[in-house]
């Protein structure tokens, strides 16, 4: 047996059940967003964004960044595992430091 699944678009602006023609990404206030519109709308859209997209600058897609871990970084952690150990608390030699140790030793120091 065969299944056949169909999509459709319909007008996201239209209360009448009017379909939508393609679906349009835009950018506003450092969010993206996705519309449904049908032709007219995704017409006046582009129309109305132009002279704005015109002056405007095109900006490339923003990368994560990796955060790197400094020295003094490494150093607090194997501080705070130095002590854990003379306290008596088990504490991994590598990874994440749970929660509630950084705190019992940011209340002892």
């Amino acid at each position: 047996m065969a299944q056949k699944v169909q999509v459709l678009l319909l007008c996201d602006l239209e209360d009448a059940e009017v379909e939508g023609d393609e679906t349009v990404s835009f950018g506003w206030d450092g969010s993206t967003y996705e519309i449904d519109l049908c032709a007219g709308h995704a017409r006046r859209l582009r129309d109305s964004l132009a002279p704005y997209v015109e002056h405007g600058r095109k900006v490339g897609a923003a990368r994560p960044r990796r955060r790197s871990r400094g020295a003094s970084s490494r150093e607090r952690s194997a501080d705070i595992r130095s002590w854990a150990r003379e306290q008596g608390i088990q504490v991994n030699d590598r990874g994440r430091i749970p929660a509630e140790v950084v705190r019992k030793y940011e209340a002892a120091h």
